[in-house]
């Protein structure tokens, strides 16, 4: 039986930042949230213009709020913390600088998600909020810089899309002064079904049962609706949302508009926005009805989070399912990655305590890698690695960050042949001795399995040195094996251009 844990789970959003902190109950294996903060930072109204950049307000404002998350997650104690960013970070080109002054202000890593891992996530955390059941549903989640459609069913999210329609951006483009038109309204609207046109095709009734929807935009929606008793509380009509758009007309301003309905003063700026992409959601999509959900991509985040630790009941690893998926597709033959991950697995027990690799998730990233090292064999035996490294580094791999999938990508680039220490430097700052490190130990693991024989190998000893191994072989192995002597001898002068030493010696008797 664990003992009971904190986890938390921050979202970076366009608009706003949200944190949601639960406790895991070991005995019944259930969540239950202790704490959870909300702040409108608008990050992604601080991308500058034309050069994408993080204006220097947008970032005082994303800092101070991410250090008094903190502070929060510090008082809680929270032992497992992830906290991602979304669709501003995933576009801004000074990201990687914002980046490290973040992490430094929460205290802990963030990773930036793809569109199709924030999809994910969203459908997670609506699935448990909802309850799981079998009918197929469409998820909606309408944010600051871009919309998540997914179809699912039960737990399982089946069909992503990241549309490039937020209520921050949108609001730049058509209610920046926040007086609101009919002929804005159309202009917004044209714009939505210019994004949504690729994809809803995919996504219009009757591919789903049933219609929701996860966002700030579509319960503030609601509750207008609602507080009028044009729609049942919880839910959206396609009537009342044309009434609360004409309410919106005849305001003419947004302050206005927030005053008639009561909106918070940070969501008053971006309601026109959000309002206008949720009325071009409806009809692109063919939605009558929509639900209202709880749960969103922080309470996604938070499970996906608890599943890794195998802590809930039905938990999973995501990432694992992915790359067994990325086995089957590529057609890897299981025999020699499962050979080549055991005896990776084995070298980097004897390495990871002076070499600091004893997070679960190292061990984790070398399996996958070693299972995958060989994917790029499907393309091409010509530069197999290369191939593999391009297809790890763009697929859409679900559970994996950004980060996650650009290491995994760089120990399948380097698994043979040079190793190159430009590919290194891609790598944030915090994995750059930790990618290299891996690095060796995939390298020596494939080495040893040259052959892809069934029985086993020898597998040396391993005595870690500060930039390097030294291998111990029984005396005279090395001699009566010169295929690999020479294959050793190879990788001497690979790791020692890498700046790193590999060291071969033999034990008496």
């Amino acid at each position: 039986m664990h003992d009971e844990q904190v986890i938390a789970a921050v979202d970076l959003g366009s608009n706003s930042f949200h944190m949601v902190v639960a406790r895991i109950d070991p005995a019944t294996r259930t969540l239950r949230v202790i704490d959870r903060l909300r702040e409108t930072v608008r990050l992604g109204s601080g991308l500058e213009q034309g050069q994408k950049r993080l204006s220097e307000a947008a970032r005082e404002r994303a800092l101070a709020c991410l250090a008094r998350f903190g502070d929060r997650l510090r008082r809680l104690q929270a032992q497992q913390v992830r906290a991602v960013g979304t669709n501003t970070l995933r576009r801004a080109r000074d990201a990687a600088d914002f980046m490290q002054e973040a992490e430094h202000a929460l205290g802990h890593p963030i990773e930036v998600v793809s569109g199709y891992e924030e999809a994910r996530l969203i459908y997670l955390g609506v699935a448990h909020s909802l309850g799981f059941d079998e009918h197929r549903r469409l998820v909606v989640d309408i944010g600051g810089g871009s919309t998540e459609l997914i179809l699912g069913r039960g737990p399982r999210a089946e069909q992503m899309e990241s549309v490039h329609l937020g209520c921050v951006s949108l609001t730049g483009r058509c209610f920046a002064d926040g007086r609101i038109t009919e002929r804005r309204f159309r202009e917004a609207g044209v714009l939505a079904r210019l994004e949504l046109g690729p994809v809803e095709g995919a996504f219009r009734a009757p591919a789903w049962q049933g219609a929701v929807g996860a966002s700030g935009t579509v319960r503030a929606a609601a509750d207008a609706c609602a507080s009028r008793d044009w729609s049942p509380p919880g839910w959206i009509t396609a009537e009342a949302l044309g009434r609360l758009r004409r309410l919106a007309v005849e305001a003419g301003d947004a302050e206005v508009l927030g005053e008639w309905l009561g909106l918070s003063g940070d969501r008053r700026q971006v309601f026109p926005a959000g309002l206008a992409a949720l009325c071009a959601v409806f009809e692109a999509l063919g939605i009558e009805r929509m639900e209202v959900a709880d749960g969103a991509m922080r309470e996604g985040v938070m499970h996906d989070l608890a599943g890794r630790l195998g802590m809930l009941q039905h938990s999973e690893d995501a990432r694992a399912n992915t790359v067994a998926a990325l086995r089957r597709r590529y057609s890897v033959e299981s025999g020699q990655a499962d050979r080549v991950a055991a005896t990776a697995a084995t070298l980097l027990e004897q390495v990871a305590p002076s070499w600091g690799l004893l997070d679960r998730f190292y061990h984790d990233i070398l399996d996958w890698a070693a299972q995958l090292h060989e994917i790029g064999l499907d393309i091409s035996h010509a530069q197999y690695h290369k191939h593999g490294a391009y297809i790890l580094r763009n697929a859409d791999m679900a559970g994996f960050s950004r980060q996650e999938q650009q290491l995994l990508a760089l120990l399948v680039r380097v698994h043979r042949r040079k190793l190159a220490r430009g590919q290194l430097k891609a790598l944030p700052q915090r994995w750059l001795d930790t990618g290299k490190r891996l690095a060796v130990v995939l390298r020596l693991a494939v080495l040893l399995h040259r052959g892809r024989a069934d029985g086993s190998v020898l597998e040396p000893r391993v005595e870690p040195l500060g930039d390097g191994m030294r291998l111990w072989f029984p005396a005279g192995w090395l001699a009566d094996n010169p295929l690999l002597q020479a294959d050793l001898a190879q990788e001497q002068r690979y790791l020692e251009r890498a700046g790193m030493t590999l060291e071969l010696a033999e034990s008496a008797g």
